[in-house]
């Protein structure tokens, strides 16, 4: 009997007797163990796994997001590459502007300032020019344009900047005198940067006349671009283009010449006035 005992108790006890139950009971019980005696362990163990696997997916992601930027990258260069073009003519036009006033040289005569509005960008036959009380600039003083073109007449002030209402604007009028033979005329402005005036038939004034405004010397203010006629009237209608165009002034010259003209009324701003006109 006793043999027979012992035999049964090591089949109990041998590795094929052994359920799956006591084993997954004795893992659990060890899984626990190493919880409440190293509960950091297995994030110590896998943390470089997972930062791997992150910087894995980081990298991938920045790889393949490279392909979906090329579309914006090229929009981006383009835009860049429109700018720089836009920059350098800037640069061309400010460097014919420095050298526009370098060959003035000793014929200065009056206040040179930029011009930082003209037409379309300000009402039209208007110009705003960067000078002011503070460099002088008066009521009534001329505007001149390169080669000496008259321009018209500063009808405001601030301390920082001037308002010149041009020869063609509405409502300013001025003597003067067309051709070699200094026909006197009375020059009105048609706005537009148009100028008419009025004269005999019998003077024989034609297209391509010059203009002349009185002032530091013979001064060409425009040409007669077209002469309108009534056969009732004895008199015709000149129509005269500036000599300089007003879409490309980029500075002016301020005289006080003691001009006779005549520009619409305003009220000047006040002298503390900071703003432009």
């Amino acid at each position: 009997m006793k043999k027979t005992f012992l035999a049964r108790r090591n089949a109990l006890l041998s590795s094929t007797s052994v359920s799956w139950g006591v084993l997954a009971l004795a893992g659990a019980v060890l899984l626990l163990l190493i919880r409440l005696l190293a509960p950091n362990l297995f994030w110590y163990t896998f943390a470089p796994v997972f930062r791997a696997s992150d910087l894995l997916a980081e990298r991938s992601h920045a790889f393949f997001s490279s392909f979906g930027d090329a579309t914006s990258l090229t929009l981006e260069n383009e835009r860049l590459t429109d700018e720089n073009a836009a920059l350098s003519l800037k640069n061309q036009e400010l460097l014919q502007r420095v050298n526009d006033l370098a060959e003035l040289g000793e014929d200065i005569q009056g206040i040179v300032a930029g011009v930082v509005a003209r037409p379309p960008a300000s009402p039209y036959d208007t110009l705003v020019a960067a000078a002011g009380l503070k460099r002088g600039v008066a009521l009534g003083m001329e505007a001149f344009g390169e080669g000496g073109t008259p321009l018209g007449i500063v009808s405001s002030v601030s301390s920082d900047f001037s308002r010149v209402t041009l020869f063609s604007a509405h409502g300013v009028t001025t003597n003067g005198w067309v051709g070699q033979a200094g026909l006197p005329l009375i020059i009105e402005g048609a706005g537009g940067g148009v100028l008419r005036a009025s004269a005999a038939r019998s003077a024989g004034i034609a297209a391509g006349d010059v203009v002349f405004v009185p002032g530091p010397g013979k001064l060409p203010i425009g040409a007669v671009v077209r002469v309108d006629s009534d056969p009732a009237s004895p008199s015709v209608t000149l129509r005269i283009a500036p000599a300089s165009n007003l879409f490309s002034i980029s500075w002016v010259e301020l005289r006080d010449t003691g001009i006779t003209a005549f520009p619409p009324k305003a009220d000047p701003p006040s002298a503390g006035a900071t703003s432009a006109p």
